[in-house]
C-alpha cells in the first residue's frame, strides 16, 4: 500500500475519523470539532466543498494518531 494520501474532501476525512473512534462534538464556524474520549483530544477539521490541502490532511491524520495505510483501509471499508 502506498504511503501517499489520496486527495480527500473534508466529509471523507470526517467519515474516516469517525470509523477510528472520533465523534463530532460541535461545529464552530467553518470547522467541525471531533473528540476522542480515549485519547482525551479534540481535532478541528475545516469544512468546505473543495479537497483539503495535502499538508492540512496530513496534519489532521497525524494528530488523530493514524497512518496513511490506516486511512486507505478505512476509506475502502463499506
Amino acid at each position: 500500500m502506498s504511503d501517499k494520501l489520496p486527495s480527500l474532501k473534508p466529509a471523507q476525512l470526517i467519515r474516516v475519523l469517525e470509523k477510528s473512534g472520533w465523534y463530532i462534538k460541535r461545529q464552530t464556524g467553518s470547522h467541525v470539532i471531533l473528540v476522542n474520549e480515549a485519547l482525551r483530544k479534540s481535532l478541528p477539521v475545516p469544512m468546505h466543498k473543495r479537497d483539503l490541502k495535502t499538508g492540512t490532511a496530513q496534519g489532521i491524520i497525524r494528530r488523530a494518531g493514524l497512518t496513511a495505510e490506516e486511512v486507505h483501509r478505512l476509506l475502502n471499508q463499506s
